[in-house]
């Protein structure tokens, strides 16, 4: 199994990478879903670990909600309040 980083301190994580214009617009929508609801949310840079690198970098962004991948290349914003909010 594996553990991801900030699961334990946030129920949002999205691993992203700079320069990627799809992260920025997920980020805006994690923010936008997850700020009214005080739910919170951890941004983790992939290419700050190899092991994430090769995991995800054809992917990104990758949204996971309390530890369990929810979306990727992308946020949909009314599955991810469903998500947080079933």
């Amino acid at each position: 199994m594996t553990t991801l980083p900030f699961a334990d301190v946030a129920r949002v994580v999205i691993y992203v990478r700079e320069n990627c214009h799809l992260c920025d617009v997920a980020l805006s929508l994690i923010a936008e879903v997850c700020e009214p609801l005080g739910i919170g949310w951890h941004t983790v840079d992939i290419d700050s670990d190899p092991r994430l690198v090769e995991a995800f970098t054809d992917h990104v962004p990758v949204t996971f909600v309390d530890g369990v991948q929810h979306d990727y290349w992308g946020v949909n914003p009314q599955r991810l309040h469903e998500a947080l909010t079933s």
